[in-house]
């Protein structure tokens, strides 16, 4: 299959809402076929998604016939949900991946510190994009949901960490759900850091959102605060970007609302 560099890349985040028997009529089994068929439809070529235990994702795997996880670096442990990446192979080709725990050990699975509810972690894969001939580092991550403090401390080592890897000074894609919203203090540190990163919703001018919810589409919090983001790469060039708020007879596929942009390379 050949592209022609005028086609977009499309890449999604979302968090998905992991399986919960509590959840009732909105849990995983009554969400996950409207949730591939998004997917599908917006031709996605790179997801990432947050939540989710092996089980889960296996399950989304199997919907998502177009995509494949990447999860050979990845030893499961039964407890823990992972921010997880699926890629399109016809698209993409994978060079390499990993997980980091956002923790004083984020070599050591499973550990947390700063306080965090959770062990949280990110994952990354270097990829090679055939459509536009040029590599990059992809990061999906999901902080802590209680402390803006313990946020803080897990990008700084997110960062620090990502830092290292990209040895090769490739261009970086991060994404995910930072339960943050872009004026606080963990944009404020990636901002601040080597990463280089822009906000596409910010450099289109759109106009700020809420990314959360509780199935009922209306925020919770009053906030009005986009928690889920994508930043770019300044090597990328966004083209669109959207919130993706669609619901089916008044049901949501998940708790939270997906962002998905659409790209080329400045290069």
């Amino acid at each position: 299959m050949t592209h022609s560099k005028e086609e977009n890349i499309n890449i999604m985040t979302a968090n998905i809402r992991f399986e919960n028997v509590g959840d009732g009529e909105n849990n995983w089994p009554y969400r996950k076929d409207f949730f591939s068929e998004i997917v599908g439809r917006e031709n996605i070529h790179l997801l990432g998604t947050q939540e989710g235990r092996e089980g889960q994702l296996r399950e989304l795997s199997s919907l998502l016939p177009q995509l494949k996880l990447i999860e050979t670096h990845r030893k499961w442990i039964d407890e823990r949900m992972y921010p997880s990446l699926f890629f399109d192979p016809t698209v993409f080709k994978l060079k390499r991946s990993g997980d980091i725990w956002l923790s004083e050990t984020p070599n050591i699975p499973g550990t947390k510190s700063f306080g965090s509810m959770f062990p949280r972690l990110c994952t990354f894969a270097e990829l090679y994009c055939l459509k536009e001939e040029i590599a990059f580092i992809v990061i999906n991550c999901h902080l802590d949901h209680i402390e803006e403090e313990t946020r803080l401390n897990q990008a700084r080592v997110l960062i620090d960490q990502v830092t290292k890897l990209n040895d090769k000074n490739l261009p970086i894609i991060l994404m995910g759900d930072f339960n943050s919203g872009p004026d606080k203090s963990v944009r404020h540190e990636i901002n601040s850091s080597a990463l280089n990163l822009f906000d596409p919703w910010i450099k289109l001018a759109k106009s700020e959102c809420s990314s959360f919810h509780k199935f009922d589409g209306i925020d919770p919090t009053g906030r009005n605060e986009r928690i889920d983001w994508i930043l770019l790469n300044r090597k990328f060039r966004a083209n669109s970007i959207d919130l993706i708020d669609e619901s089916r007879d008044g049901r949501y596929p998940s708790d939270h609302f997906f962002i998905k942009v659409s790209l080329n390379t400045e290069i």
